[in-house]
């Protein structure tokens, strides 16, 4: 008994026609996919700038009402309108870091007398600050 060839002439035509038409498919789908990915993220962004084109029509809506702009008016500028008795309560929260009314304020030294004593001090080398009104330590 003849023992037949694995592979034959015809099988390895194939095997070669199938590889080709492989190949030369694998870029095309590539692509294809690619261009599907980027569809879908143009897609989204059309989505997301319709959206942002909405909101920004409701607010100009909005900043064409004469009463939304005298109450964006009176939140955020304080306005009072004529004949009005307006008050503004104050956060005490936010005026902490403020003097009392009956304390004494420090008194503060002129500009020119910190940059003297600034450069004074530099002239010394020891780089410290010297306090208003008061004569440095030798």
């Amino acid at each position: 008994m003849k023992k037949r060839p694995q592979l034959t002439g015809r099988a390895a035509i194939l095997a070669v026609v199938v590889c080709a038409i492989a190949m030369s498919l694998a870029y095309p789908i590539r692509e294809y996919v690619a261009q599907r990915r980027q569809i879908a993220q143009l897609e989204r962004q059309q989505a997301e700038a319709l959206k942002d084109l909405a909101e920004l029509a409701e607010r100009s809506k909005q900043l064409d009402d004469p009463a939304y702009i005298r109450q964006q008016a009176r939140l955020r500028l304080h306005y009072c309108g004529t004949g009005e008795k307006c008050y503004v309560v104050r956060d005490p929260a936010r005026q902490a870091g403020r003097p009392k009314a009956g304390a004494t304020p420090r008194a503060k030294a002129p500009w020119y007398q910190t940059l003297w004593e600034s450069i004074e001090a530099a002239d010394r080398g020891d780089g410290r600050r010297v306090e208003a009104g008061r004569t440095p330590a030798p």
